[in-house]
């Protein structure tokens, strides 16, 4: 596992590694609906976390459930240990509701392993989780931001909500999730995201990768984490 922190030429919002940017290409170019978003790790190919958030929802049988109970330990250990940090960023106390963010395939919705991790199996959000969105009726693209693309049938009243989703490649649909929230009434939104896509293979994103010390630490989180130096950033270009 690879730990997002902040500083240059890291995205603000997702943590995304750019090339000097603040805002990645994604981040830019798409509304900002949550008010925090926190991965993690990084999910990089050819990585244990990659494999297991690639593979989860494919499998069946034993293997998707090991998989499944692999990725639970990692989002339990994460917000038994840092949800409050999550909590402060998006300025409130506590997350009384907790929820996923569908996938954007109608074909997928009936089968959400994601769901039942969250759920079931990791304790903090057992008691918490309410399913509050479905993916509507409006036909638009799967990788793209529509505030359109997910409904909820639940009226909200300003309720903080903590969404949980398992890998950022571009937050489309975290993002979209969110916007479908708020037309319901949410309050505060913040995502915790188990995998955060990285392309190890852009730029100089390997050596940052390889640069990273420790390269996970569960002690601290994208949140708290001290940012990332400038002179590490040049060590590591």
């Amino acid at each position: 596992m690879f730990a997002p922190r902040p500083g240059p030429g890291v995205c603000r919002r997702c943590f995304n590694l750019t090339d000097g940017y603040e805002l990645c290409y994604a981040c830019l170019r798409q509304p900002h609906v949550l008010d925090t978003i926190v991965p993690i790790s990084y999910s990089v190919a050819h990585e244990q976390l990659h494999h297991a958030l690639a593979s989860y929802k494919r499998m069946t049988g034993d293997v998707a459930r090991r998989l499944a109970m692999q990725l639970a330990a990692v989002l339990w250990r994460f917000l038994d240990a840092h949800e409050g940090c999550v909590a402060r960023a998006a300025r409130v106390e506590r997350f009384p509701l907790v929820s996923t963010v569908p996938s954007s395939d109608r074909a997928r919705e009936q089968r959400q392993p994601l769901q039942w991790i969250v759920s079931e199996l990791v304790a903090p959000t057992r008691e918490r989780y309410v399913r509050l969105l479905r993916r509507s009726a409006t036909e638009c693209d799967s990788h793209s931001f529509s505030a359109h693309k997910f409904v909820s049938d639940t009226r909200l009243t300003g309720e903080p909500i903590l969404l949980i989703d398992d890998t950022w490649t571009t937050g489309a649909n975290a993002q979209s999730a969110a916007a479908a929230l708020r037309e319901a009434g949410a309050g505060p939104l913040a995502a915790v995201v188990i995998g955060r896509h990285v392309n190890r293979g852009w730029h100089a994103n390997d050596q940052r990768l390889r640069a990273l010390t420790p390269p996970f630490d569960w002690s601290r989180c994208a949140l708290c984490s001290p940012a990332v130096t400038q002179s590490a950033e040049a060590t590591a270009a």
